[in-house]
């Protein structure tokens, strides 16, 4: 029986292009998408799209990692998150806006948008097929595509009212590209506090490097200036299986003896983030770059 074509992803077609000839549209030939030019990228039976065909993508969360995830996120002891992450989307979007998730992971916090933006549409980007086959099942307006944060991404020019990126890659040229010159970027990453219970009984797990929010500054300002930030702190009672998935869907789980993920125990853990909107300068995103001139 042929997969049935997502409604969702039907919806997304208008903001796609070809990843192979860059400025091509795509549109939907029985259970591909194709370009005029042949280039055919495959629908997964799960609901998403390949276009990372042919190319080896930067790693993204492996079968473990996507299960933990999914895991730990639905015990809500990231909802303060996924709240702030949608008030802050649902302020800069139009009625019948388009988020784009960048490093979307299971859709978890796209899905948070759109249940707050009931006209709203959304395509999720990542590198984990085993992501996405939850990202496309999510919610019902939420589109997916395997693709590489690092690369260009395969969007028109300016069809983005918000792009997402909550503790993924990001490539500040690309984001400000695809935006709509009203759109927002909203940047959600850890501080120095978050999970530091955890780092400091977990042999191995990854530090918060303390140079990253001056590396941060310094790769959006060429494109972006802030427009507000919100700092998200608590503290979250874990039973011993939820800090178990926890550790296992954060990058320690690559460094971690499995062994001590299954024995750590830390019964209260500190979250700690910071939420950023950012506005997209104005000017051509090809032209803007650092040492060049900027307005807005």
């Amino acid at each position: 029986m042929p997969t049935p074509f997502p409604p969702a992803l039907r919806r997304s077609l208008d903001l796609l292009r070809c990843p192979a000839c860059r400025n091509r549209p795509l549109h939907l030939d029985g259970t591909a998408l194709r370009c005029p030019d042949g280039h055919t990228y495959d629908i997964a039976r799960h609901g998403y799209v390949s276009l990372l065909t042919g190319t080896r993508a930067r790693s993204g969360d492996d079968a473990p990692m996507a299960r933990a995830r999914e895991q730990f996120l639905a015990t809500g002891k990231y909802a303060p998150i996924r709240r702030t992450v949608a008030d802050l989307a649902a302020r800069s979007l139009p009625e019948r806006g388009t988020v784009l998730d960048a490093g979307c992971g299971t859709g978890h916090y796209l899905a948070g948008v759109l249940d707050r933006a009931p006209h709203a549409h959304g395509l999720g980007l990542d590198t984990s097929v085993r992501a996405l086959r939850r990202a496309a099942r999510t919610h019902s307006r939420a589109a997916a595509a395997t693709w590489d944060l690092y690369r260009p991404l395969p969007l028109a020019d300016r069809t983005a009212d918000v792009v997402l990126n909550v503790f993924a890659p990001r490539n500040p040229a690309e984001f400000h590209r695809v935006l709509r010159p009203a759109g927002r970027l909203i940047v959600v990453r850890p501080t120095g506090r978050h999970l530091r219970e955890l780092r400091e009984r977990t042999p191995g797990m990854v530090d918060v490097d303390p140079g990253k929010e001056q590396r941060l500054h310094r790769a959006l300002t060429p494109y972006f200036t802030a427009e507000r930030t919100e700092r998200v702190e608590y503290a979250m009672a874990l039973t011993a299986p939820q800090t178990s998935a926890l550790l296992g869907m954060t990058p320690s789980a690559r460094h971690l003896n499995p062994s001590h993920i299954e024995a750590a125990d830390s019964p209260e853990v500190t979250v700690s983030v910071l939420a950023t909107v950012y506005r997209p300068l104005h000017g051509d995103p090809h032209d803007i770059g650092p040492g060049k001139t900027r307005c807005g």
